[in-house]
């Protein structure tokens, strides 16, 4: 077997981190940004959240099939990396500008540069996720690779909370319009360095077989005959739904339920500085059990720490932020497993149906993930709006502050505790894995 090289790992995991400045930015303060900045009401941006982003998940299996079909002197999937940069910077910035337009054409303007983005990063990462399987065939250093990744992704995402508000004050000085397209501005420029980064320090090296004449409508159809990317598209969406529900309602979590707007970027370090060191001991506190245990056992444990918070006083904070420290490091710690364990996938189809469909595979997960983000807006901003948050208020009411820790708690905790469930239906087992390398060799 040959191993990969740890600069090779450390720039495969650029690459994520260049998604993540931008896609975490995104996460944690575009609803924000959209009904306190920008002005939308909480309604009008669920309902965008679930109309765009439906829109932007379609687009992923077509992305998927075109990436698994492409030739170029830079490999299958590499290339994107090179083309998309720029764009994608740039789009990025667009989606924080904050145009002095009425109500209707603000909510054409958030439409049209949200969908330009959400493009734009469909065509850069899908490509960039497939590439994994290019740069090893070992599922054990694929496991490692994603390792790396996840931990990369993690310290952008920890850059992401300690300078984003800070940059925001810096640049806006007190105008938040300006503050946020500013402080964007910086962040896509990273990324656009870390793509190139990624693109000219790793190489497809790993021999996959072209995938045999046909198109995505032939490629769907032998992978829905696949049963272990099926629990995967699944869990994927249900997933997501509790990621976003937590992950965007932070900030409204810590100033209106926690009534500590002071401790909003020190809660949000904390937790990404748990995430950076469960993605970096994943390996080491669970790779001695099969893959698929380590991903279910901790989902279970997630989950039910996740649902514990709920039933904490307000005002207990050292304790809360320890749960919420403890919550992250397992969310960071499942995520190498789970993305090992889609290059197994990948494999598994080759076995059953001789296709390469990488890109496919990746693709349509990654359809998964985006409709699961797409529900989990809509039901941030449907549920707040039920709960009847107002925007800009002072003070909530009590029924929005039980909603607002039941979204921050409870539900994703609930769906947490289901994932691991579903994993009971996941075939691929460590034994079965080799098998079907064996085959394949």
């Amino acid at each position: 077997m040959e191993r990969l090289k740890v600069r090779e790992k450390i720039a495969y995991g650029a690459g994520d981190a260049g998604c993540a400045f931008v896609w975490q930015t995104v996460m944690l303060f575009l609803a924000f940004f959209y009904t306190d900045v920008f002005g939308l009401s909480p309604a009008h941006m669920g309902t965008m959240f679930l109309i765009v982003r439906i829109l932007d998940a379609i687009t992923d299996p077509l992305i998927g099939s075109l990436a698994d079909r492409t030739k170029s002197k830079f490999g299958r999937y590499r290339p994107y990396l090179l083309w998309v940069a720029i764009p994608f910077g740039i789009s990025c910035i667009l989606v924080f500008y904050t145009p002095d337009f009425g109500e209707t054409g603000k909510l054409i303007y958030a439409y049209s540069s949200y969908i330009f983005l959400t493009l734009m990063y469909t065509m850069i990462n899908v490509p960039y996720c497939a590439m994994a399987n290019t740069l090893s065939s070992d599922s054990n250093e694929r496991t490692s690779l994603q390792s790396y990744r996840f931990t990369m992704t993690s310290v952008a995402g920890l850059v992401i909370v300690v300078l984003a508000m800070k940059l925001v004050d810096y640049i806006g000085g007190g105008d938040l319009r300006l503050g946020y397209i500013g402080a964007m501005s910086v962040m896509s420029s990273l990324s656009v360095v870390l793509f190139l980064f990624c693109f000219f320090n790793v190489k497809e090296k790993h021999d996959v077989r072209q995938t045999k004449s046909g198109n995505l409508k032939d490629d769907l159809k032998h992978l829905s005959k696949n049963p272990a990317w099926r629990v995967l598209f699944i869990q994927n969406i249900i997933m997501l739904v509790g990621f976003v529900l937590k992950d965007a309602v932070i900030i409204y979590y810590v100033v209106s339920f926690l009534e500590r707007p002071d401790l909003v970027t020190l809660f949000m370090v904390l937790g990404k500085l748990a995430g950076v060191l469960g993605a970096m001991c994943a390996i080491p506190l669970f790779g001695k059990l099969d893959k698929v245990k380590s991903y279910q056992v901790i989902n279970y444990l997630m989950g039910m720490f996740a649902v514990l918070m709920f039933f904490i006083p307000h005002n207990q904070i050292n304790l809360l932020i320890a749960l919420m420290i403890i919550v992250n490091f397992l969310k960071m710690a499942a995520s190498p497993f789970l993305w090992s364990m889609m290059s197994d996938v990948v494999d598994y189809e080759k076995h059953l149906s001789g296709r390469s469909l990488g890109g496919v595979v990746f693709s349509t997960n990654l359809f998964s993930i985006k409709f699961g983000v797409a529900l989990g807006g809509a039901m941030l901003g449907w549920l707040l709006a039920f709960g009847g948050y107002v925007g800009g208020a002072e003070v909530q009411s009590s029924s929005a502050l039980t909603m607002i820790n039941a979204l921050y708690t409870l539900i994703p905790g609930v769906i947490f505790i289901t994932v691991a469930a579903m994993v009971n239906f996941y075939p691929l087992t460590e034994k079965r894995v080799k098998e079907v390398k064996e085959s394949l060799n």
